[in-house]
């Protein structure tokens, strides 16, 4: 409505202007593009994962970044990364994860940009595969986003706003979608015409989430856990 409006008036002050829609005509008339589109930034870096968000405004996508060290959420998405670390404790020899691991290191889960509500189930498959790649420090698949919420049980479970989050996931780049298998009817009422580019990945346990996002290659620069738990190990003996 805003840029009619502006067209019109730019046309009855300006005798000789052509109406044409295009970036600077539009910049013209909005003024300074207000917030920046997130796009998808990659898999060369562990524990990297690209998450789908619903948020007041539409669909989003957001990054969750899990880092290790030697030894701001919502309260939902904390109970998201409790439950996620807890399935990963659990199931450390299936994942190759050396136990000693756990006590010998400090674990971090960031979700940048503070626009972004920070608060939800749904980041839980992504919490989970971040904290995976980070300890394994397997690559994600490539051009790959998520949604579901998880289960102590290993179950992935459906979320809301798939619409909007799949609009995010075309604008960002994304050409495969991972969420829960009681979501595929909310896929299947969308115009073919509209999710034509996408390959959706239906899954019902956190098995299959990580079997589909982590590859078997390595991230290029490697962090040597070993040390870690030596040096762990040296502390506990003095």
């Amino acid at each position: 409505a805003s840029l009619v409006r502006g067209y019109a008036k730019l046309k009855a002050l300006e005798e000789d202007y052509e109406v044409e829609v295009n970036d600077a005509s539009i910049k013209k008339i909005l003024g300074p593009q207000i917030f920046d589109q997130d796009l998808y930034e990659g898999n060369d870096s562990a524990g990297v994962v690209t998450g789908l968000a619903w948020t007041s405004v539409g669909g989003d996508i957001l990054f969750i970044e899990t880092g290790i060290s030697r030894g701001n959420l919502g309260e939902v998405m904390k109970e998201s990364a409790s439950i996620a670390m807890a399935y990963v404790r659990t199931h450390a020899d299936a994942l190759g994860i050396d136990h000693r691991l756990f006590d010998a290191t400090d674990i971090y889960i960031h979700v940048p940009e503070g626009a972004t509500p920070k608060d939800g189930p749904s980041a839980g498959i992504t919490m989970l595969t971040s904290i995976v790649s980070a300890y394994t420090q397997r690559k994600v698949r490539k051009n790959l986003a998520m949604t579901g919420e998880i289960t102590l049980r290993g179950k992935v479970l459906p979320v809301g706003g798939i619409k909007e989050k799949i609009l995010a996931a075309k604008r960002a780049g994304i050409t495969n979608i991972i969420m829960s298998a009681q979501n595929r009817k909310d896929v299947e009422d969308i115009k073919p015409d509209y999710i034509k580019e996408l390959t959706f990945h239906y899954v019902h346990r956190m098995e299959e989430v990580l079997a589909l996002a982590l590859t078997n290659e390595s991230v290029k620069k490697v962090v040597d856990f070993s040390k870690f738990i030596e040096s762990a190990e040296k502390n506990d003996k003095n």
